[in-house]
């Protein structure tokens, strides 16, 4: 089944809007939504009932360290919907807690290297998810150690017990600007996990076309608040 996994963009307690990836001018979701008349996180999952959520806790993206309402809000959150968290995890010593209220923890290409990658999926098979971060057509890495080719990546994270890779195209995150289909259906032939795409699904055409594609799944936000995916799809 094509997994729909609803985003959940938080900063300083609250569910941001995100746009192309420029992460400060981030808007609280409540403003532009119209399936949400609260940006609170615990208010928007009892709205919607999702059945799988991706949370990213921006405080720590962004660098600023760990934010108490943040924390609390993903401790209520675990207890209702399948949690993927991707808490900027750079170091293996702080994957253990995060895994304590979210079900899949999600590490970037962005913060994490390889190794640690590597070490944290040998230590939690099937609980870790790779984030293929992109943004201004790069591979964005902190670490010499991944490649920047996300063919090549692919074929590292072949050889590891993940439970899935998202490809996430920064660029195209809350903008419905749609999807270079060829190329994910590329990379999707070529992973041994399975494949989700984020940035840039408009609506179910677009989901149908990634399933055909052989894509497992989708996160999506902009296409759910502005109610062209159905908030029934969700659950």
């Amino acid at each position: 089944m094509f997994r729909i996994v609803f985003v959940l963009d938080i900063y300083n307690g609250i569910a941001v809007h995100a746009r192309g990836g420029d992460r400060k001018k981030y808007q609280a979701v409540h403003r532009s939504s119209q399936v949400c008349e609260t940006s609170s996180p615990c208010g928007i999952i009892e709205t919607l009932n999702p059945r799988e959520v991706y949370i990213a806790d921006l405080n720590i993206l962004q660098g600023g360290g760990e934010n108490k309402a943040n924390i609390d809000g993903l401790k209520s959150l675990s207890s209702t919907s399948n949690v993927m968290l991707d808490g900027g995890v750079d170091r293996q010593e702080d994957a253990y807690k995060w895994l304590q209220v979210a079900d899949t923890l999600v590490l970037g290409t962005e913060t994490a290297s390889m190794d640690v990658i590597r070490n944290l999926a040998a230590r939690y098979p099937g609980r870790i998810s790779v984030s293929i971060d992109r943004k201004n057509g790069q591979l964005l890495s902190k670490s010499s150690d991944i490649p920047e080719n996300p063919d090549q990546a692919i074929e590292i994270l072949n050889e590891l017990p993940l439970k899935d890779i998202i490809y996430l195209d920064l660029d195209r995150v809350g903008t419905s600007s749609g999807m270079d289909i060829d190329m994910l259906s590329h990379l999707a032939k070529r992973s041994h996990h399975p494949l989700l795409l984020g940035g840039g699904v408009r609506d179910m055409a677009d989901i149908a076309e990634l399933e055909n594609a052989g894509i497992s799944g989708a996160l999506v936000a902009t296409a759910v608040h502005k109610q062209v995916i159905p908030v029934k799809q969700l659950r």
